[in-house]
């Protein structure tokens, strides 16, 4: 059983960091979009039966929902120590949450509430939906509202469907979804005839909030959410696959599977009928600091998850043959996008094809502690720059100021 000691140890040899290995996650319902560097030969290592790899989670704390042939750490982030054995970063928090993220976020959040990943297809995910808190507790869950950002370094290829459906037209009625539902079983049940698609643009990104139905389209998407892995799907068929029912109703209490009011109730139907959801709920990159300022300094910092109290990301590019610090007010996760170097004493490095199982240089856990006080990242190369996607949880005092209403 993990320890404090152990813990504190691991932390004192990375000096607050903490290398994670990669997490791999299947869905067997989705086409693995094939650029998340993972071998082609280890796209099935769970087995063919249980789908490609099509996502990667990071820092997780949260074990996958993918039904009862699910493993018992599918989706949960190991710590690799400079000395010792591997443990999971789960096992971590529940012991010594405290040493990791603060004793002031654990006595708050009781833990690392926060799931983060990147998930990339060739086509469309089907349309669906991510429960509130009110109908996610009545199945022992909590409800998800989640981020979108389309790292520009991941998708050199946008795949057979770059554009998502969001939300629903604002003339649709809950009669026009009610006779979608019915017509499950007769192929495409017609949901996208009442929703629109945007088309996604590389380095921008989404707010999408529990109860809001998306299709998500083929980039690869970095996605910051709430620790969950509820949703619901209502789109009975993509590009010719056919969606079970129970991808509808697996996360809705047994009594509720056939009662097409209850489903439809799910949906928050006025943020999904809103006549401006692109200006409510589209993300630009917002700077950290003035761009002059930071550009003297050698980096560039930007806001790309913003405007609620559930999580935030930034993404850092440090300047070719240029070394910085930087400060922030909470703990987080990190995965390296570009280039090469050191973060702490630690080396980064992007990898080029990853090996299932293998550890890589390119994903880190930074301490509260060491956020705090500061990490030095240092970039060598007289080319390339640096660039590091960074995933906060709830109640981090820089985000603070750009939480919004929306």
């Amino acid at each position: 059983m993990l320890g404090r000691v152990t813990v504190q140890e691991a932390v004192n040899a990375g000096a607050g960091v903490l290398r994670l290995e990669p997490s791999w996650v299947p869905r067997s319902f989705m086409i693995p979009g094939r650029r998340l560097k993972l071998h082609p030969d280890d796209l099935y290592s769970f087995g063919a039966q249980r789908g490609g790899i099509n996502e990667r989670w990071f820092s997780s704390t949260t074990q996958a929902s993918n039904g009862p042939a699910t493993t018992p750490d599918e989706g949960l982030s190991y710590v690799h120590p400079a000395a010792g054995g591997k443990f999971l970063l789960k096992d971590a928090v529940d012991c010594a949450g405290d040493i990791l993220l603060g004793a002031d976020v654990m006595e708050r959040e009781g833990g690392w509430n926060l799931l983060c990943k990147f998930f990339d297809n060739m086509g469309p995910i089907p349309h669906h939906m991510h429960q509130s808190d009110e109908f996610a507790k009545l199945v022992g869950r909590k409800g998800k509202p989640e981020a979108y950002y389309f790292p520009p370094q991941y998708n050199l290829l946008s795949n057979n469907f770059p554009h998502t459906y969001m939300g629903l037209e604002p003339w649709t009625t809950k009669e026009d979804i009610r006779g979608c539902l019915e017509r499950w079983n007769r192929g495409d049940n017609g949901i996208l005839l009442h929703s629109r698609a945007y088309r996604l643009e590389p380095g921008s990104g989404w707010q999408v909030n529990p109860g809001i139905l998306h299709a998500p389209g083929s980039l690869v998407t970095y996605e910051p959410q709430v620790n969950s892995d509820v949703f619901a799907m209502f789109q009975s068929e993509v590009e010719g696959r056919i969606v079970d029912w129970s991808l509808l109703t697996k996360d809705v209490p047994p009594e509720f599977h056939h009662d097409l009011d209850y489903l439809i109730s799910m949906l928050d139907w006025d943020a999904n009928v809103n006549p401006e959801f692109a200006k409510s709920n589209k993300r630009h990159p917002k700077a950290v600091r003035p761009i002059e300022e930071m550009a003297d300094a050698g980096y560039r910092e930007v806001w790309i998850t913003y405007g609620g109290a559930h999580y935030s990301a930034k993404e850092l590019t440090v300047l070719p043959n240029r070394s910085v610090t930087i400060k922030d007010a909470a703990a987080y996760g990190l995965i390296l996008t570009q280039g090469y170097g050191k973060l702490g004493k630690a080396p980064i490095s992007t990898p080029s094809m990853i090996r299932f199982g293998e550890l890589t240089e390119d994903e880190l856990f930074v301490t509260a502690s060491a956020a705090k006080e500061g990490v030095r990242i240092v970039n060598p190369s007289a080319t390339d720059p640096l660039v590091i996607l960074k995933h906060f949880g709830p109640g981090n005092p820089d985000a603070e100021p750009l939480i919004r209403d929306r």
